[in-house]
């Protein structure tokens, strides 16, 4: 996505804070017909289902109170949103991370397991509210992309 090509798209003003364009840039060269953008948008939608799958997990070990598995869970999901661009939401996943891990968000710092699981229950509301942000950019991408006036 050029600077044409994004200005020809209807960007929201805070686009780059849930997509990072040179990241999904790259991703979309990968597209073998600039038209159809099959195997990017088969990324993105497998992305949308791993991580409404990974939320569910996520939001089941809160309830375990397995730090083990959040830390887990949010490392999965941080690598698979990185690769796609999708910065805010695997900047949460990696504190979510870290606090599984009994750091802090930032990976310094032994804190205890009560505050860990609290700063990951405030975070998931977060990391989910990033994510719908970021699913309705790329919906609306790839919506734009397929030929339709987003403004129908």
């Amino acid at each position: 996505m050029s600077d044409d090509e994004t200005g020809s798209f209807d960007l929201p003003p805070d686009a780059r804070d849930y997509v990072e364009l040179e990241t999904f840039e790259q991703i979309l060269e990968m597209d073998d017909d600039d038209d159809t953008r099959e195997f990017s948008h088969a990324l993105v939608l497998g992305f949308f289902e791993q991580a409404q799958t990974t939320f569910e997990d996520m939001d089941q070990k809160v309830m375990e109170r397995d730090l083990g598995q959040l830390s887990a869970l949010g490392h999965f999901l941080k690598g698979s949103s990185a690769t796609l661009g999708i910065s805010k939401v695997r900047d949460c996943c990696e504190k979510i991370q870290h606090l599984g891990a009994l750091k802090d968000e930032t990976g310094n710092d032994d804190i205890s397991e009560d505050k860990a699981l609290e700063k990951i229950r405030k975070l998931m509301p977060t990391l989910k509210s990033d994510f719908e942000a970021a699913k309705s950019f790329l919906e609306r991408f790839y919506y734009r992309e397929d030929g339709a006036d987003a403004e129908e």
